[in-house]
């Protein structure tokens, strides 16, 4: 599983651009519909989100070369909870020292991370290939 994909670009570009970007360029029929905003509530920044699973949706953002952490300037896409997935996941590390619920935990946590490395991982590689040639038809990748 890699749950991350990052695509590196040749010129910076802002939260705006790259929407207006996807707005003007993304096949909502055949890709599906994006929003942008907070993923979860407790979520810091807002991103572009595109749906993934039940359990899982598809954020994307752009990042500016700089700093430690940023090489390149890239568009980034990675599988984040949804708002029920994280729910759940926060419900997950409640301890318990009842049996039954604790099996229902692993259960649960066995469930969610195959759904995280089956379908939510299949899906952000189809987004990931479908933005790259996006970006490299619009002349923006290295």
């Amino acid at each position: 599983m890699i749950g991350r994909q990052v695509i590196v670009i040749n010129r910076p570009l802002s939260k705006e651009e790259l929407l207006q970007f996807m707005e003007e360029h993304w096949d909502k029929e055949q890709y599906n519909g994006f929003a942008y905003g907070k993923p979860t509530p407790a979520s810091l920044d807002e991103y572009i989100i595109l749906p993934a699973t039940d359990r899982f949706l598809t954020i994307v953002y752009p990042v500016k070369k700089g700093g430690l952490f940023h090489r390149n300037n890239a568009v980034v896409l990675s599988t984040a909870d949804t708002p029920s997935g994280a729910a759940e996941g926060i419900l997950r590390n409640i301890p318990s020292r009842r049996i039954l619920y604790g099996a229902a935990k692993m259960g649960s946590l066995m469930s969610s991370e195959q759904e995280r490395k089956g379908p939510a991982e299949e899906t952000l590689q189809i987004y990931t290939a479908y933005m790259r040639s996006l970006l490299e038809q619009a002349g923006l990748t290295e």
